[in-house]
């Protein structure tokens, strides 16, 4: 959901002081209404952001449907809280983001969408090849799009499988920190530090330094082999 109190996606991530929480729903491993269910309790503990999308098994039959049974379940936890003059409606204007494969990953009902180069892929479609091809669609529908450099970290997960990552090794602190600087030269907004969904370890935490003293414009973004409030600390 569109939050009421910022222009834009991009400034209302801006706007959140700290590190935030963002939940990824893959519609190819629960349906609509299960996805929900998970994101109305995931927003309830905290969750300030929703992703929707996955490495492999998704297109716009199951992301569109994923997307509005989302947005439908904000509307109605927020006209909920509208009746009741204690609580907060606008803590449900959570937005709903496209995390996608891929240009037939998409939906109209999304508020944006992370329009990523998997910048150490050594697929060229990866690069620019499915972005050219979800750009109109984008366009017409009006989506946001948040310009994101996305690198993927060993162990790499299917992500990386599927990306064909050249995947960045722990001890690879000066590499990462290039990939930081060339992420912000492209003008993107987002650096997302992926180490694969499933992975039993984390992205390590030498590379997440090393691309936070590289950018201080950036907002950093890790995800993969986070199982606990531990790991994420």
């Amino acid at each position: 959901m569109r939050p009421s109190s910022t222009p834009d996606i991009i400034s209302y991530v801006r706007s959140q002081s700290g590190a935030s929480h963002i939940i990824l729903i893959d519609p190819d491993d629960a349906s609509p209404d299960v996805a929900a269910q998970r994101c109305v309790a995931a927003v309830s503990a905290g969750t300030r952001m929703i992703f929707v999308g996955g490495s492999s098994g998704t297109d716009e039959d199951n992301v569109h449907p994923t997307v509005v049974a989302i947005q439908e379940a904000l509307e109605l936890c927020k006209w909920n809280s509208s009746q009741d003059a204690d609580l907060d409606e606008s803590f449900w204007e959570v937005p709903v983001v496209l995390f996608p494969q891929g240009a037939s990953a998409l939906s109209p009902s999304a508020d944006a969408i992370t329009f990523m180069m998997l910048m150490n892929s050594t697929n060229p479609e990866f690069l620019v090849g499915e972005q050219v091809r979800g750009a109109p669609y984008i366009r017409k529908a009006g989506v946001e799009p948040m310009g994101m450099g996305y690198v993927i970290c060993a162990p790499g997960g299917k992500a990386g499988e599927v990306g064909q990552a050249k995947l960045i090794e722990a001890n690879e602190t000066e590499l990462i920190a290039a990939y930081a600087m060339c992420a912000e030269s492209y003008g993107f907004s987002i650096l997302y530090l992926e180490a694969g969904s499933g992975a039993q370890t984390p992205v390590h935490p030498d590379l997440i330094r090393a691309a936070r003293a590289a950018s201080d414009k950036l907002i950093l973004c890790v995800g993969g082999g986070i199982r606990n409030g531990a790991t994420a600390k």
